[in-house]
């Protein structure tokens, strides 16, 4: 069995500096540790998604994309050409490795991202001990009128208000429109589930 010391503390961290440095040190494990736990996540976005995305040729952006699992799902999902940002350095390079990224870069806390993608995605990136609900809006900024943004929210974040809250802002006032929305499997190996949503900007 694989040591699950930074699962167990990825839900507690507070700063996008402890967080980029435990993914920092937890980047050669990562995937054993992850797959061993039976991460569904990356699946479910990938072919939520595929569903309802009129152009899989499309550029598009794999927000958060850690060591590339999220990049692999939606290659497999028939995605053809996917930049991926990620705030640790030292996951990016297992991302380079997987070889399904146009290219990669590492992300700052609070930058700014490309804008006029046409789908871009965030697996496992907004909740507690991950990044904030602030970067909703820096998503929101980047995707294209009309673009998709596919991503999750985990139990964790599920049970803090200001999650949903973020993405009701922009749905209620008609910013936005859900497609999809579905509450299954995430981490079976921990028992943690969360809900994957589509989102269209309009």
């Amino acid at each position: 069995m694989t040591d699950k010391t930074f699962l167990n503390q990825v839900y507690d961290l507070a700063t996008p500096e402890a967080t980029r440095a435990l993914y920092d040190d937890w980047s050669a494990s990562y995937d054993a540790e992850i797959a061993e736990n039976g991460y569904a996540t990356p699946a479910r976005i990938a072919e939520a998604l595929a569903r309802h995305a009129a152009d899989k040729a499309a550029p598009m952006l794999d927000f958060g994309c850690g060591t590339g699992l999220s990049g692999v799902a939606l290659r497999l999902a028939g995605f053809a050409v996917i930049d991926g940002a990620d705030l640790s350095a030292d996951m990016l390079k297992g991302a380079a490795q997987k070889a399904v990224y146009r290219r990669l870069w590492q992300v700052a806390p609070g930058a700014d991202i490309p804008r006029g993608y046409c789908a871009i995605t965030a697996t496992g990136v907004i909740g507690i001990g991950a990044a904030p609900p602030e970067v909703f809006d820096t998503i929101m900024a980047a995707l294209a009128p009309g673009g998709l943004f596919a991503f999750s929210f985990n139990d964790h974040a599920l049970a803090a208000p200001e999650f949903e809250g973020k993405l009701r802002s922009y749905t209620e006032p008609g910013g936005a429109r859900l497609l999809f929305q579905e509450y299954g499997t995430h981490l079976p190996g921990i028992d943690l589930k969360s809900n994957v949503y589509v989102l269209e900007k309009t």
